[in-house]
């Protein structure tokens, strides 16, 4: 399964991107999955896990949450207010 992630804020700055593609296997692919396959990558990136949020196709989503192939994925670390 091919996912597009979009990373946004100072996330961009630990990946050192702003866009990613990530290959999963399997047809059960979830959130979990991803975010584990993203953490094992970019560890630093864990140091968020806590507060990430993410969206599929501009929808939030949860850990639990399904992906399908082609999927968009955006990766957000919290909203701040100014």
């Amino acid at each position: 399964m091919k996912v597009r992630v979009l990373f946004f804020s100072v996330l961009q700055d630990i990946t050192g991107t702003a866009e990613t593609t990530v290959y999963l296997e399997g047809e059960n692919a979830n959130v979990g999955t991803l975010l584990d396959h993203l953490f094992q990558t970019w560890p630093s990136l864990s140091d968020w896990a806590p507060s990430l949020l993410i969206a599929v196709d501009q929808v939030y989503a949860r850990r639990p949450d399904a992906l399908h192939d082609d999927a968009e994925v955006a990766v957000m670390p919290p909203v701040q207010g100014g």
